[in-house]
């Protein structure tokens, strides 16, 4: 007896966003199941930040609708949600991680306060639970305790990052977003937090949509691949498979002068 398959957790159909004459992204349509990693790649100006906007939620589309399973409910559109049950997604079930740590942390509070927040968002009260937790997340990405009172800051921007990924992921959330997650840092930083990452959201499970310029991240924490060139895709499927035997020509050249041969 086969067992039944299990539900899309996300599905993005005939997506558009447009500038003016400009065009962001057009015709984006894919599904993304719980625990799938998908990458998003392109150059500058490719459309890849245009269409993690408008997944999460942050930009509204021109065309085309984003459906998100609900916990226990069916799947809902995205935009048709109330500004409040929008907010309260992106507390609780979405985390995002933002290219710049500025974008997706609080710098006027400490460390342990970044994190906490997202506890007492989902309705956490008990101060020695909060702590208790808190400080098991920082462990998990490899923060020292005696940091926890400390301002964001005083950190390495690798260590804010790391910040930024323990406050997001500290309410398990089941889907994630991440806008070049690594950008910036030095390499040995970056292989460990992509480690890093890889653990985490290979143990919790949790369903990721990675936007990036660099095909290492990609070949490192993707399931699939999707590659874009002026708003619209142009290649997708297994991440090994596009970047091993890429088919369109622009995907070619992307794979050719990026990656070593």
């Amino acid at each position: 007896m086969s067992m039944p398959r299990e539900e899309s957790l996300l599905e993005v159909r005939d997506l558009g966003k447009y500038f003016g004459r400009t065009v962001g992204c057009e015709s984006v349509s894919f599904d993304l199941w719980p625990g799938e990693v998908l990458g998003v790649v392109g150059e500058s100006g490719s459309g890849k930040s245009t269409l993690l906007k408008c997944l999460s939620a942050q930009t509204a589309p021109d065309r085309g609708i984003v459906r998100y399973r609900l916990r226990d409910e069916d799947l809902c559109d995205v935009h048709a949600l109330s500004e409040a049950r929008q907010r309260m997604l992106m507390r609780t079930d979405w985390g995002i991680v933002h290219q710049n740590p500025r974008d997706g942390l609080r710098f006027g509070i400490s460390a342990g306060a970044n994190v906490g927040e997202r506890l007492i968002a989902v309705g956490a009260r008990h101060y020695g639970n909060i702590r208790t937790e808190v400080t098991d997340w920082l462990q998990r990405v490899e923060m020292e305790q005696s940091r926890m009172d400390d301002l964001p800051g005083t950190f390495s921007g690798g260590m804010q990052q790391r910040l930024q990924i323990a406050r997001n992921l500290v309410t398990q959330p089941r889907l994630v977003f991440m806008d070049e997650p690594t950008s910036g840092l030095d390499v040995s930083v970056q292989a460990r937090l992509l480690d890093l990452i890889r653990t985490l959201v290979g143990t919790l499970r949790i369903a990721c949509i990675v936007v990036t310029h660099d095909l290492g991240v990609v070949r490192l924490l993707t399931h699939r691949l999707m590659v874009m060139r002026g708003g619209r895709v142009v290649e997708q499927g297994l991440t090994d498979q596009v970047l091993d035997d890429p088919q369109h020509p622009y995907t070619q050249l992307l794979v050719s002068s990026i990656l070593p041969v």
